[in-house]
């Protein structure tokens, strides 16, 4: 049997925001992981420990918050924990619609 020629389609892994239960590429969500010391934003992905995604807005953070974070992560969010989140959240945009609008803008 011949192998088909031509350039090969990369693989590019799919993971779904515990906001929003939307799936989209790995590279586009932000990280959020549990660690021993607690649960912090992974921008690099690198991390050691159980990790989540969520789209990198306030809405799909507020929205994870509610308790999906916690199912994901298999543990209870401290309030230092929340706090943390809300601190990194603050850097993110507000709405997911203005995210997608800037990125056809590009």
């Amino acid at each position: 049997m011949a192998r088909k020629k031509g350039r090969r389609v990369r693989h590019i892994p799919q993971r779904t925001c515990v906001g929003c239960r939307e799936h989209s590429a790995k590279g586009d969500l932000l990280r959020l992981v549990r660690t021993p010391d607690g649960v912090f934003a992974d921008p690099t992905g690198k991390m050691n420990g159980r990790g989540a995604y969520i789209h990198a807005n306030q809405e799909c953070l507020q929205a994870a918050l509610g308790g999906s974070l916690e199912q994901a992560l298999r543990t209870s969010l401290s309030a230092e924990d929340r706090e943390r989140l809300l601190r990194e959240g603050e850097k993110l945009s507000p709405k997911r619609e203005e995210q997608e609008a800037a990125g056809e803008a590009a």
